[in-house]
């Protein structure tokens, strides 16, 4: 540090020398070489100037290095990958030729080499390396005529296709004018392997009467006279009476009535009086039904024997089929038939009733369905009782437009809503719109 103190006062020293010689107290000549001397000093020095062009040159050398790196890596991307691609592109190709090859070829592979495995298992899987080899059965088909050998092969699976790509195979193999009826047979026999046949469960049905009589629970019987006027071609059918009606109130009897069809026509139907508290009500009533003579034979009486209930649906006692009326001995004279009263199991019966309200106001187009009650409906919970609410649907054309429904009643077979539901229809739509009224379990949904 003294240095540096001795320095700087030499400096001073000459600073002032330099000052007086510009002032001109001393002479110019020894003046100059102070002058030149001051500005040596404020040079700065030549190896400060050396480091750093050394460190300038360094930088841009590297710069450079890197802008030559990143060229390279630009121009490789550019021109190799492409050319890699298309070389790719062009073996593919070259490779689907020589499998669209064996494909055609098949055959002669099948007859050239019986005794090895196809050289390109496309729709196959191997299962495992180690799974014993397992002949396989001789082809049906083309390959009928083929000398069957024995083949060794490894244990494969065919890759499955879902139900839907099979579907619409068949759609486009129906759609084709050369299809094979023969074909879709034998593809039908082969794929069913294994799948169960419902028909071969299910109990064939008696087709006399004395068979559906032993099979079925017997309500009673029937009797009714059965007559035939040609000149007016009308069936007279008298009903008689009633004998042996299951009870079906509380009293230990039933109010009966009975309903007449003839089928398959269901527009046109009879009824008899309601006979009270009574289970061998005497009806004595006679109906008529305008029918051809030729087609007798096509038409049966349908007998529905009921139980009249003022204050909720009727009950359904049993029901008397009536067929082959040509086959009748005294037919189409007067012939006096006494049938079994058949039971009828009907699950809609015991599922109860549901009052409700309809109003429609056009000005606003507003239809409102008012929710009062149910009553007597299915136990679904195992306490005997069920959470039921109502849901209220708008259909139209099959589809649902809008859904609504009621609150939940808790532990009850017998709820009362007393609930508006509410929807919004304009008046030139009215026509074309349905109601989907459903009583459901909150647990079950149904």
């Amino acid at each position: 540090m003294p240095e540096d103190k001795e320095r700087e006062t030499c400096l001073k020293a000459v600073k002032l020398v330099v000052d007086l010689c510009s002032s001109g107290f001393l002479e110019n000549e020894e003046c100059l070489d102070f002058v030149h001397y001051l500005r040596d000093q404020s040079r700065p020095r030549a190896t400060d100037s050396d480091v750093s062009v050394s460190l300038l040159s360094l930088l841009v050398t590297a710069c450079g290095l890197a802008l030559f790196g990143v060229s390279l890596f630009v121009s490789w991307k550019l021109c190799w990958v492409p050319w890699r691609e298309r070389g790719f592109k062009g073996s593919k190709e070259h490779e689907h030729l020589n499998y669209a090859d064996s494909d055609t070829n098949e055959h002669d592979y099948s007859d050239n080499y019986l005794g090895q495995a196809p050289l390109f298992p496309e729709s196959s899987m191997k299962i495992s390396h180690t799974s014993p080899d397992i002949p396989l059965e001789a082809k049906t088909g083309a390959k009928e005529n083929c000398v069957h050998n024995a083949r060794m092969h490894r244990q494969i699976t065919e890759p499955t296709s879902s139900a839907r790509h099979n579907s619409i195979r068949r759609q486009l193999n129906l759609s084709n004018p050369d299809f094979n009826i023969q074909q879709f047979q034998k593809q039908e026999q082969l794929t069913g392997i294994g799948r169960i046949k419902p028909e071969l469960y299910k109990q064939r049905s008696v087709e006399t009467d004395d068979g559906r009589r032993n099979n079925s629970k017997s309500c009673g019987k029937l009797n009714f006279i059965l007559k035939y006027d040609c000149d007016l071609e009308k069936l007279i059918i008298k009903i008689h009476k009633a004998v042996g009606l299951p009870a079906k109130d509380f009293s230990g009897t039933s109010d009966p009535y009975v309903k007449i069809y003839l089928l398959p026509d269901r527009k046109t139907k009879h009824q008899t009086k309601v006979h009270r508290k009574t289970l061998n009500p005497v009806f004595d009533e006679v109906f008529l039904f305008s029918v051809p003579y030729n087609e007798l034979a096509t038409r049966k009486l349908h007998f529905s024997v009921y139980d009249f209930d003022r204050f909720s649906r009727h009950d359904v006692i049993g029901q008397v089929i009536l067929d082959n009326f040509l086959d009748l001995a005294d037919f189409p004279r007067e012939s006096n038939i006494w049938r079994d009263i058949e039971h009828v199991t009907n699950d809609n019966v015991d599922l109860g009733d549901l009052m409700f309200s309809l109003c429609y106001l056009p000005t606003a187009g507003r239809l409102t369905i008012t929710i009062i009650k149910a009553r007597n409906l299915k136990a679904m919970d195992i306490t005997g009782a069920s959470d039921p609410y109502v849901k209220v649907s708008i259909m139209c054309e099959g589809r649902r437009l809008k859904k609504r429904k009621t609150s939940t009643k808790r532990n009850t077979l017998n709820p009362v809503y007393n609930e508006a539901i509410v929807f919004d229809v304009p008046p030139e739509n009215i026509d074309q719109i349905s109601l989907l009224i459903a009583v459901m379990d909150y647990d079950r949904s149904q």
